[in-house]
């Protein structure tokens, strides 16, 4: 399992997540809200945790 920082603007985030959720390879475990950083009202911080998807037979 990975747990993963995503950062950067409230667009990109969700772009990224999407593709996270969609990638055949990854399995999303979960994915929390965006949260704002200190310091600056453009980029924004959010938490995924993924693992990769077993093979199926």
């Amino acid at each position: 399992m990975l747990k993963i920082r995503l950062q950067g603007t409230v667009k990109d985030i969700r772009w990224f997540k999407h593709l996270l959720e969609r990638h055949p390879e990854i399995r999303v475990l979960s994915a929390s809200e965006i949260f704002s950083n200190k310091g600056t009202n453009r980029y924004f911080r959010s938490y995924a945790e993924v693992e990769k998807k077993e093979e199926e037979r």
